[in-house]
């Protein structure tokens, strides 16, 4: 009998952050039997200086974007 992951996830300290706007934690999430990237970075209200969690999901199936070719570049300025 294996474990149902199934509305669960976990996120770890993220080792790997090498620019400040990298998430400080990351892991996984299984919302409904679709697997998402889940970040996480801690930030301070402006109004009383309590620390939250600014969380963020995106499907693991998403397709990476991709750099446009070149010759699709114009280097024209119209001004």
């Amino acid at each position: 009998m294996s474990f149902d992951n199934t509305n669960r996830g976990i996120l770890s300290k993220n080792l790997n952050k090498t620019a400040d706007n990298h998430p400080e934690y990351s892991g996984s999430i299984n919302v409904d039997g679709t697997d998402y990237w889940l970040s996480a970075w801690i930030k301070e209200s402006s109004k009383d200086g309590k620390k939250f969690f600014s969380l963020s999901v995106k499907p693991k199936d998403a397709p990476k974007a991709k750099a446009m070719p070149e010759e699709d570049f114009n280097d024209s300025v119209p001004f």
